[in-house]
């Protein structure tokens, strides 16, 4: 028993995930490789089939080993894969994918809670395309601080005719608010929740962005050859100094209260007109005369140091976005997406 008890310290965590999974009835293993990722059971199967003999005094000893540690600590290891797996196995695929949105959505009990977890910025952005009298009926559940810097970003008129709708609002009607509760979990929700997942070409955009002109030129270009459809798609998420020209005067105010200026001057010399004109234009007259001197004394600038500071610049914007501090818009006013 002591040779087995060594044998059995020398397995591996996956080893006695393989010698587990061949020690219990078919039915069992069966049920648990279909809570399994494809990479898991290519990787579990594959030391299945090179354990070779295991001993009997090995297998009992592993069992008892896994009693002790579930029976001790009374703990499992989750993810959100594992329990997306489990659900399936026994909801509808919809009831499945709302249930996972919201766990990945803002936290809160209620949707309620959950709106007050989500910045101004966004929530303004989506209620400007509903109903002044829905936004009123929202604002009146949320706490009074969040409700009025949402009040405070959306359209000045706007805004008003929601304020009206508030002061008239008498005792809101349970099915009114539930209707309502429910069109914010299937669409706002939903859709929040599924910009937070990446997919692989976001991230190569993401990582292009941070290449320097030749090394992007160069790789775009193999791209092309091998994948256009997939070099079209990463130029199309692509988010370059020249982009920031779809930020708000709000967004280019914060934008510049985070950035240095020094840098911000070497990031200039290399934009095109709209994009100076957009911050010169969100500059006191003295600022921007101060920022224009500088820019003229630099005289020539090298190429990598204007990439080395526009991208800075670009993830200062990119930062101050995903907090929620500024939106970046693509396309018109409905299409507006934070990064």
């Amino acid at each position: 028993m002591a040779q087995a008890k060594d044998d059995l310290r020398s397995l591996s965590g996956p080893q006695k995930a393989a010698i587990f999974m061949l020690a219990i009835d078919n039915e069992r293993a069966g049920k648990l490789f279909e809570l399994m990722g494809d990479e898991e059971i290519r990787e579990l199967s594959q030391i299945m089939s090179s354990l070779g003999t295991v001993d009997s005094s090995v297998i009992e000893g592993l069992f008892v080993e896994f009693a002790d540690q579930l029976s001790s600590s009374g703990s499992l290891v989750g993810s959100y894969d594992s329990t997306e797996r489990l659900l399936f196995n026994s909801l509808p695929e919809e009831r499945v994918q709302q249930i996972m949105e919201e766990i990945r959505g803002p936290a809160g009990r209620t949707m309620w809670d959950k709106l007050g977890n989500v910045n101004e910025a966004v929530l303004a952005n989506y209620f400007k395309n509903e109903y002044p009298q829905t936004v009123a009926v929202v604002l009146s559940k949320l706490k009074s601080d969040h409700a009025a810097r949402v009040l405070a970003v959306l359209p000045e008129n706007f805004a008003m005719e929601v304020i009206m709708r508030m002061l008239r609002m008498e005792a809101v009607q349970s099915e009114v608010l539930d209707s309502v509760e429910k069109t914010l979990r299937s669409e706002f929700m939903s859709n929040l929740a599924r910009t937070a997942r990446r997919d692989s070409h976001e991230m190569m955009a993401d990582i292009f962005n941070n290449l320097d002109r030749n090394a992007e030129s160069r790789f775009m270009t193999g791209l092309e050859e091998r994948n256009r459809e997939a070099a079209e798609k990463i130029k199309q998420l692509m988010f370059t100094f020249d982009d920031l020209n779809r930020l708000d005067p709000a967004g280019v105010q914060v934008l510049l209260r985070q950035v240095e200026k020094d840098q911000l001057a070497i990031a200039l010399k290399g934009s095109s007109e709209d994009v100076k004109d957009l911050f010169f234009s969100n500059m006191s007259e003295r600022a921007g005369k101060m920022m224009r001197e500088d820019m003229e004394a630099m005289g020539a600038v090298r190429l990598s140091d204007v990439d080395e500071a526009q991208a800075a610049v670009v993830a200062t914007a990119k930062a101050l976005s995903d907090a929620g501090e500024i939106v970046i818009s693509v396309g018109g006013d409905e299409d507006e997406l934070v990064y």
